[in-house]
């Protein structure tokens, strides 16, 4: 069995009231041009190809917050997990789980949809986004969801990134060019989000937490050595601020904090790249996932070039079975 705990589904209601409210038609563009996104039928036919994989379904973005504002974004969280859960109870084989998406710029109304997600619709988690409109997540107006979703549901957290085209590569430019602000911009957003959450010292207030960062940490793993040895020297290059102080309340060095976290198998196929995710995160801690359908061939490329990926590396029985779907059923607290 394989459990991709990490693909993307934009339900029907929630398509429709994103192409009416949301004014980035990059991203309309995007969602709109990819059937299997959509189209649940289409998607079940494709997964028929590898009857031993089931997909827990996460919304795709743009996340509630960013198509309405406080008022809008309760209704559409509301539409798409009830949305998601009648996808799982229609094809429960093959998509046994979803995880709930929040109006997190609204935490009022995102606690009260996680309880009513998780406690009524069987949701097996949260999703949120790498930041909240441009907000760093360690604001103290959000810890009530991090906390909620670990002290009281005690179920796992999906981190995606965003960060817009209109936010530039160089500060004299309007937007991105060619791209990079998703290409090399979502990795760059995710290792920020997690530096903030580990610096802010909210790992020490819920130790607890299990947090799965998308694409296997963004870029964390891959710089670890210097993440390793620079922070080992906070404060040292800033002089209006006492950073020194925060070595000091740590409980430990902030290279184990990063590993804390999870990570995914999201990585284009490369295994290389995997190898080194692995490395960092141990096998205990890495979650088969295929960000399905986001490919060139828009479904099953990343299915396929993930598992490749896995196989490529050679590694024992044991590890394979803990990240195809021991881990993820772990996490989730399901049962085989």
């Amino acid at each position: 069995m394989k459990i991709d705990i990490f693909n993307h589904v934009m339900t029907p209601r929630y398509l429709e009231l994103m192409k009416q409210h949301m004014k980035d038609a990059g991203i309309v563009k995007r969602m709109t041009s990819i059937r299997i996104l959509w189209d649940m039928e289409s998607r079940v036919q494709m997964l028929d190809q590898w009857p031993d994989v089931q997909q827990v379904l996460t919304l795709s973005l743009p996340g509630p917050e960013m198509v309405g504002g406080p008022d809008l974004s309760p209704e559409l969280a509301r539409i798409a997990n009830d949305e998601l859960a009648a996808i799982c109870a229609k094809w429960p084989k093959k998509f046994p789980a979803f995880v709930a998406s929040l109006p997190m710029n609204n935490v009022p109304a995102a606690l009260e949809e996680m309880d009513r997600a998780i406690e009524k619709l069987g949701a097996r988690g949260v999703q949120v986004l790498s930041n909240v409109n441009g907000r760093p997540l360690d604001e103290p107006e959000f810890f009530p969801v991090f906390e909620r979703a670990t002290n009281h549901h005690d179920l796992p957290i999906w981190m995606h990134p965003a960060r817009p085209a209109t936010r530039p590569d160089y500060v004299n430019e309007a937007k991105s060019k060619y791209e990079i602000w998703q290409v090399l911009g979502w990795p760059f957003e995710t290792s920020v989000a997690l530096a903030r959450m580990v610096f802010s010292g909210m790992l020490d207030k819920l130790p607890n937490m299990r947090l799965i960062t998308h694409h296997c940490g963004g870029m964390i793993p891959y710089f670890a050595g210097r993440a390793e040895t620079l922070w080992a020297q906070l404060g040292s290059r800033t002089a209006d601020e006492d950073y020194g102080a925060i070595l000091k309340r740590m409980s430990k060095p902030p290279i184990e904090y990063f590993k804390m976290f999870y990570g995914d198998t999201v990585l284009g196929g490369s295994a290389s790249a995997l190898r080194c995710g692995l490395d960092f995160f141990g096998a205990d801690k890495v979650v088969f996932a295929s960000d399905c359908p986001f490919d060139p061939e828009g479904g099953p490329m990343f299915i396929r070039e993930g598992i490749r990926s896995i196989e490529d590396l050679h590694l024992s029985e044991s590890d394979k079975r803990k990240i195809y779907f021991g881990n993820a059923m772990k996490l989730m607290k399901m049962k085989a």
